[in-house]
């Protein structure tokens, strides 16, 4: 047996999906307003991912605009044995405004995890978190949210299922709801179906995105149903057990569930996978919030529980309980040794070798502004909107793994006019985000380093601490430790302080714009190099490296 830590995708890996095709392992998971779209991670021995692909990687979706947090949610990965193709279904959030949630949903295919991927056919506008399932007779049918806008009914909807051509998109069936009296803790979504033992499985996210998370299971003879409910009337793995009835609530942050007496919160939204050794596992999202706090910055990571099926076909945890554990442990033919710094970052920008952790807010990277190609060496940044804009940030940026850490680079940057800026900071959207960077002075007599900050979207520029610099060539880190950043620069071969330390928490889930008792996003924290150029869109900075180091107690 080999125990293994949760979570064992850190940062933001929200919603994942996991599949196994012979002895490989995958996992896709949503990214929101982060291009390119869709995590895919991959593994041998469930313990060690490596961030292999992204699906949608050639502009084929336009973010430009996107609000916190829609985007590409929930995709949903599957493998369909009698084609020997790999299939992606996902929604793509435009509006959430007035709670409408309008989302359009699509399916594409490959032949190789690794693309190329099909081009996406559109599906339906009835809701989100599409998934497919490929039955053993070839017939596939699609499962998803139906989401509800009408007063005084089930808030927010019920699961649909239809049968469904995937060579053209076309439904072979009506929709037809499932989840009429499912459910007790509500907000049922993000459906999965599986077969086992002669029973269809329906397995859903329950109780919303916040603290009262979890996974609830039904099952049927009939893929349409009716689908009986599990005998406890409770979700089969949550991190906050207590009982409760919210049907008919709206998703909402739950505070009143948050649980004191675990690390992992907020589990959720999971699907199954088996072992080659006859293992079962589900694959689910969990935060992690910040010491005595309910602010969440990673966003919401991915980790495994154990499962196991009773003699009555029902499924639960190893441990019979339904609490969500931070350890779990894997039968394995030999000793695997879990390695906590794999999502270690060190970029020598001299290198050759493709980065593909590097994404970017609401638009695609393109040779136009980002290319390591016109300064070899270097990775040259074009600055263009600032970063409070939802359409040309020029951000290259990688998700926060750990709650302590360092980032760090070294650039080259000569602005001529108040506006062109370029550093290193840390970034959830573009009403939050953090940023020490190059500029002129104000009068234009100098080049400082100078610490500029939104917060809710009010700006904050820290002028009284700015510090001359002499050489256009600076390298700046910053320390991140518990919601607190420090930033700092190297001179005469020392490490000295930009200002002093900063309280960051609200760059977390709960602390960016939402309403009163609502998770305000659900993406998580990221670092990233950039530059800014409001005046001509032609200034540029060269990066030579770029690293994060995860710090673990």
């Amino acid at each position: 047996m080999t125990q293994i830590q949760n979570p064992i995708i850190p940062g933001m890996a929200p919603d994942p999906s996991i599949i196994r095709v012979g002895a490989d392992y995958y996992i896709a998971t949503s990214t929101f307003h982060w291009t390119p779209a869709i995590q895919i991670f991959h593994s041998t021995d469930l313990a060690n991912w490596k961030l292999i692909s992204h699906a949608l990687s050639k502009n084929e979706v336009n973010l430009v605009g996107t609000n916190t947090p829609a985007g590409i949610w929930a995709p949903h990965l599957s493998y369909d044995e009698k084609n020997h193709k790999f299939w992606l279904a996902y929604s793509h959030m435009q509006n959430m405004s007035g709670r409408e949630f309008n989302s359009d949903s699509y399916i594409m295919s490959a032949d190789n995890i690794l693309g190329p991927w099909s081009t996406p056919i559109y599906i339906t506008s009835i809701g989100f978190d599409p998934s497919i399932f490929h039955d053993k007779d070839g017939k596939h049918y699609i499962s998803i949210l139906e989401w509800e806008t009408r007063v005084g009914y089930q808030a927010p909807g019920h699961i649909v299922i239809a049968e469904i051509n995937l060579e053209n998109g076309h439904l072979l069936s009506d929709w037809q709801r499932v989840t009429s009296g499912f459910t007790t803790r509500g907000c049922a979504e993000a459906p999965q179906i599986y077969k086992h033992n002669g029973y269809y499985y329906l397995l859903i996210a329950a109780g919303g995105t916040g603290y009262a998370h979890g996974i609830e299971i039904g099952r049927s003879k009939n893929i349409f149903g009716p689908y009986e409910s599990n005998p406890t009337g409770e979700p089969i793995i949550t991190s906050s057990p207590q009982h409760l009835f919210s049907l008919g609530d709206p998703d909402s942050g739950h505070f009143e569930m948050y649980n004191p007496n675990s690390i992992m919160q907020k589990a959720g939204h999971g699907s199954l996978v088996s072992t080659p050794e006859g293992e079962w596992f589900i694959a689910h999202l969990m935060s992690r919030p910040l010491p005595s706090t309910t602010l969440n910055p990673l966003g919401r990571e991915t980790s495994l529980q154990k499962m196991h099926w009773t003699a009555s076909n029902w499924l639960e945890m190893e441990d019979k309980s339904n609490l969500a554990k931070m350890q779990f442990s894997v039968k394995n033919q030999k000793p695997v040794k879990q390695d906590f710094h794999s999502f270690d970052i060190n970029i020598d920008f001299a290198q050759k070798s493709e980065e593909i952790s590097f994404m970017t807010p609401y638009h695609t990277q393109d040779d136009s502004w980002v290319n390591t190609t016109e300064h070899p060496g270097y990775l040259r940044i074009y600055g263009r909107n600032s970063f409070f804009s939802q359409v040309n940030p020029s951000i290259m940026a990688t998700r926060a793994t750990s709650l302590d850490y360092i980032a760090q680079t070294q650039l080259n940057f000569n602005p001529v006019h108040y506006s062109q800026t370029a550093g290193i900071g840390l970034y959830y959207d573009s009403n939050n985000w953090i940023y020490a960077r190059i500029c002129q002075k104000d009068d234009g007599q100098g080049i400082v380093l100078r610490i500029l900050q939104a917060k809710l979207g009010t700006r904050t520029d820290f002028i009284s601490s700015e510090v001359p610099i002499s050489n256009r060539d600076v390298e700046i880190k910053l320390i991140y430790k518990s919601g607190i950043v420090q930033f700092q620069y190297l001179k005469n071969k020392q490490w000295l302080n930009l200002d002093n330390s900063i309280d960051v928490k609200y760059l977390s889930d709960e602390g960016v714009n939402g309403e009163p008792g609502e998770i305000g996003g659900f993406t998580g924290l990221f670092n990233f190099i950039g530059a800014v150029d409001a005046y001509q869109h032609s200034s540029f900075a060269d990066f030579k490296y770029y690293k994060v180091i995860n710090h673990f107690n």
